[in-house]
């Protein structure tokens, strides 16, 4: 009866280490470069905003968790020009700065890297 235990606890362990792994790896990388268009790649800090957010559909409901979905997007005309910058991106900082909160960049300069 103790071997039996021993190896549904082993089991379980290497369960749950296996869904702490798929977990991690779906969460994406903690930083990126995103395509900015005409006015150059966006350097991009991903786990900061999952963990400021604690959502990802703030985001992903506007675009799949995908790299490069959103030169995919503007190619295929799915994603209008400065959509995501505009709608999600700035709103959402502004919204943060009306609120008090600590605010992520509004000005073109401050994510664009040429």
């Amino acid at each position: 009866m103790k071997i039996v235990k021993i190896v549904i606890m082993g089991l379980a362990m290497v369960v749950s280490i296996a869904v702490i792994g798929v977990t991690a790896n779906t969460m994406g990388a903690d930083k990126f470069a995103l395509d900015g268009g005409g006015k150059g790649e966006i350097d991009f800090p991903h786990k900061l905003h999952q963990e400021t957010l604690g959502d990802c559909k703030a985001c992903h409901d506007v675009f799949p968790k995908e790299l490069g979905v959103i030169k995919k997007m503007k190619t295929q005309k799915t994603l209008k020009r400065k959509q995501v910058m505009n709608d999600t991106c700035i709103a959402c900082h502004k919204a943060y700065k009306a609120e008090g909160k600590k605010f992520g960049p509004i000005r073109c300069n401050e994510c664009h890297k040429r």
